[in-house]
């Protein structure tokens, strides 16, 4: 028995030449040249040690040693092509992050954008907040993230930056003398921050009163009427408006958006930048 490996293109050349009954035929099949697969089937029995092909000036024929090989030889073939195949079927998978303020109405059109673009990627997206989805990423357990500028980063690549504003139902007023009731996230918020870093540098007096544990839930007491919330406007319900100037409220600075990403190349390279034009191209619009 062989000590070395044997070579896939010297077993199918020998399968070849066995079925076809002729070198030319065989090189024809495998569309190279009968010298080369001569030197095939040759490095072949060099490997086994025995002659597995006849060759007479009229025809080639199986030794009795090609006879006892030649069905090993396509359960080996059939083997690996079985192995390629499977192989071919796994449905490659890709986890994004996305924040939470990030994430808004166009979701769906971006997760069918990125399955237009390779069905057979399987696209796993998770919500959350910047903070928690960029430790998630450095704990590798997301293989790209699409978050705020986060506070003490400075890795990422800009996708776009995003207008906020203040907002609040039509119907709602301020009450004389009290505190800006502030609708908002957990103080792990990026935006969160922000707003209140404005708010106190204006000096104006603001009160939480509502926390949500995402950006819909903030939107949700934005329309019942509950008070002010600082957010993007394609986040907002029809009806919303933008009280700032009317409030003399200050003005909300643009947001950067950034990818961070381990993944450079390939199907879920070219899957994860369709997402990010699409969303760049929604945020623009």
């Amino acid at each position: 028995m062989t000590e070395h490996p044997l070579d896939l293109d010297e077993v199918q050349a020998f399968v070849r030449i066995a079925e076809l009954g002729s070198f030319t035929r065989a090189a024809e099949a495998m569309q190279t040249t009968q010298a080369a697969i001569s030197l095939k089937l040759r490095r072949l029995e060099n490997r086994l040690g025995c002659r597995l092909i006849e060759r007479t000036p009229r025809h080639v024929q199986l030794s009795e040693r090609g006879r006892v090989f030649l069905d090993p030889a396509r359960q080996l073939l059939a083997a690996h092509d079985h192995a390629l195949a499977a192989f071919a079927g796994v449905r490659q998978r890709l986890i994004i992050g996305i924040s939470d303020h990030v994430a808004g109405p166009e979701l769906p059109a971006l997760i069918a954008r990125m399955n237009d673009h390779d069905p057979h990627l399987v696209v796993e997206i998770r919500i959350g907040s910047s903070g928690d989805l960029l430790q998630s990423y450095d704990r590798r357990e997301i293989e790209a993230v699409i978050v705020r500028l986060h506070a003490g980063r400075s890795d990422g690549d800009l996708v776009t930056e995003e207008k906020f504003g203040w907002f609040a139902s039509p119907n709602w007023q301020p009450r004389a003398g009290e505190p800006l009731p502030v609708a908002t996230m957990a103080e792990s918020c990026g935006v969160r921050a922000m707003a209140a870093q404005h708010l106190d540098a204006a000096g104006v007096s603001w009160t939480e009163i509502f926390v949500g544990g995402g950006v819909a839930a903030v939107v949700a007491a934005v329309t019942a009427g509950l008070g002010v919330a600082a957010l993007a406007p394609r986040m907002l319900p029809s009806g919303a408006v933008d009280v700032g100037a009317r409030l003399g409220l200050p003005e909300l600075p643009r947001l950067p958006v950034l990818l961070h990403t381990r993944v450079r190349e390939g199907r879920a390279r070219a899957a994860l930048d369709a997402l990010v034009d699409a969303y760049r191209s929604a945020v623009q619009a």
